[in-house]
């Protein structure tokens, strides 16, 4: 894991953030060409267990936009429209708005 990587979302990047596993890999919750560094620039990654990350079915990466996946995506946009600028600022930065 990177160092300085945080998290608007938890505090703890040691622990899944659903089942607090400590078998962790770190979700970038946007995914595409440059939102890698988006998501590390406004925190928007989050600790899933293997199963929850890409490893399963059931994965945020196997479902993209429901389930799991579509909600960390809200929580983020929720964030960002708090505390980082407006809906249209997050539709300009990520492609579209998810709330």
């Amino acid at each position: 894991m990177k160092k300085g990587i945080k998290s608007v979302l938890t505090d703890d990047l040691e622990h899944c953030y659903i089942t607090g596993s400590s078998n962790v890999a770190i979700h970038h919750v946007f995914l595409g060409a440059g939102r890698r560094s988006l998501c590390e620039k406004y925190g928007f990654i989050v600790p899933l267990e293997p199963a929850l990350h890409n490893m399963s079915d059931a994965s945020v990466h196997s479902n993209p936009n429901t389930g799991l996946d579509l909600r960390l995506k809200q929580e983020c946009q929720k964030y960002f429209d708090g505390h980082c600028g407006s809906r249209g600022k997050f539709i300009e930065v990520f492609g579209k708005s998810y709330v």
